[in-house]
């Protein structure tokens, strides 16, 4: 066999057994170097790839672009690993793969739940080489940051993944390939990280994959045999900041939920979606148009940390240390994997909606405008009904066009759907 159609067999694997290494090496670097100098190709690789490509391009990633991501080291570092879940398995980890992986030429990364690699062993050798790429213990490797690569891009689709030389959005990892699966909680099913073994082509067959795979069960078994020896360890590794919909914006740590003042969710929502920080005069334009001097951010920052503890908040820049959850994030981890309903099931309402702060506002109609975009893709009747008879669905007329179109001419529902619509032209002055 020397190449297979795209979009055949499993799509989560990137090198089948008899496929000629060097011709789909040299396939997948003609596609990638057509899909970056030609935003209308669609490139002949496989779907998982493709639409990891388009994420990265939305996201504005460059592919030629340089090592730019906030590096979490020293004391930071130390603290947030040794106190992550994923510290509890590392040890099944390292038994399992590290250490078969000396002179190998093949990394062992462990990462957190947004990308960040808070381990990477194996090949002294390879990881030398690796750092010319910037793949190193505290780096942020997640779709958003690097563009297409196995940890990230498990992470971002919740599924296993290979991704194979060229695939890569970034041309600096175009001689690597890596194959990684996303860890989850044992009980809530919340991701934890991701595990990655990188290397040469021989790392994208089938049977890394399923390496791979079979040590996330061990430990994922681990972990579920740990928490209950010590329910309370897992509990509080990763904090949610809730600020959807018309209630008071809330965070929780464990078990326990607290309300956050407006001011406190905005920081907290605004250092989530820019992980590689925020300078002070930065996020004060974020927060104010009229913008907010630098003793009022301090005064806002010491308070926050109050209230979500000191260890997850660092400064020069402001960022945040370790995971936070998000609904938003949620959303837009659905919205990313095709997954319209489960998306409009965590759409409860606008991103907070008494908010006045660019930078919210901004997250807020970009929210919006992307849970609209996938409905109406999606054409779905079910889910058009439902977002027209919501509150932030109510007065969006392309909706109710594109449910209009699922209708019946002859049905009395048309009908009435035709008549909001001219009502809805009246009032807006469409």
């Amino acid at each position: 066999m020397t190449g297979r159609t795209p979009g055949q067999g499993n799509p989560w694997v990137a090198l089948r057994p008899g496929e000629d290494i060097d011709v789909l090496a040299r396939r997948v670097t003609t596609a990638h170097r057509s899909f970056v100098e030609d935003s209308s190709s669609t490139a002949s690789v496989r779907s998982v790839v493709l639409d990891s490509w388009m994420r990265s391009r939305t996201k504005g990633v460059d592919p030629d672009g340089g090592n730019d991501s906030v590096v979490l080291s020293g004391e930071e570092l130390e603290r947030y690993r040794s106190e992550h879940p994923m510290s509890i398995i590392r040890p099944v980890i390292r038994k399992l793969l590290v250490e078969d992986a000396a002179d190998t030429g093949l990394l062992v990364a462990i990462s957190d739940a947004e990308g960040r690699l808070l381990w990477v062993e194996g090949d002294s050798a390879a990881k030398d080489r690796a750092m010319s790429m910037n793949f190193a213990e505290g780096v942020d490797w997640s779709e958003e940051s690097k563009g297409t690569n196995a940890p990230g891009t498990a992470l971002a689709v919740d599924h296993c993944v290979q991704i194979f030389a060229a695939e890569h959005f970034s041309r600096t990892v175009h001689e690597w390939s890596c194959s990684a699966a996303p860890v989850h909680h044992p009980t809530s099913g919340q991701i934890l990280g991701a595990i990655d073994i990188t290397g040469g082509p021989r790392v994208a067959v089938p049977e890394v994959l399923s390496l791979i795979r079979a040590t996330v069960a061990a430990a994922e078994s681990e972990l579920r045999v740990h928490l209950m020896n010590s329910p309370k360890s897992l509990g509080d590794s990763a904090p949610r900041l809730e600020v959807l919909g018309s209630g008071r914006p809330g965070l929780t740590k464990g078990s326990g939920r607290s309300a956050l003042s407006q001011r406190h969710a905005e920081i907290l929502l605004l250092l989530a979606d820019h992980p590689e920080g925020l300078s002070s005069d930065h996020l004060a334009v974020l927060l104010d148009e009229q913008e907010l001097d630098s003793v009022t951010i301090r005064a806002e920052m010491s308070r926050l940390r109050k209230a979500f503890g000191s260890a997850g908040l660092a400064s020069r820049p402001y960022r945040l240390v370790g995971e936070l959850t998000t609904d938003v994030s949620d959303i837009r981890r659905a919205l990313d994997r095709g997954d319209v309903e489960g998306a409009l099931r965590i759409y409860t309402g606008p991103v907070l909606p008494g908010s006045t702060a660019p930078g919210i506002e901004d997250i807020r109609e970009e929210l919006r405008s992307r849970v609209q975009a996938a409905l109406l893709r999606a054409g779905d009747p079910v889910l058009l009904a439902q977002w027209t008879s919501s509150i932030h669905g109510r007065t969006d007329v392309y909706a109710w066009e594109a449910y209009r179109a699922t209708l019946s001419r002859d049905s009395a529902l048309y009908g009435q759907v035709s008549a909001r619509i001219e009502h809805l032209d009246r009032q807006l002055g469409v």
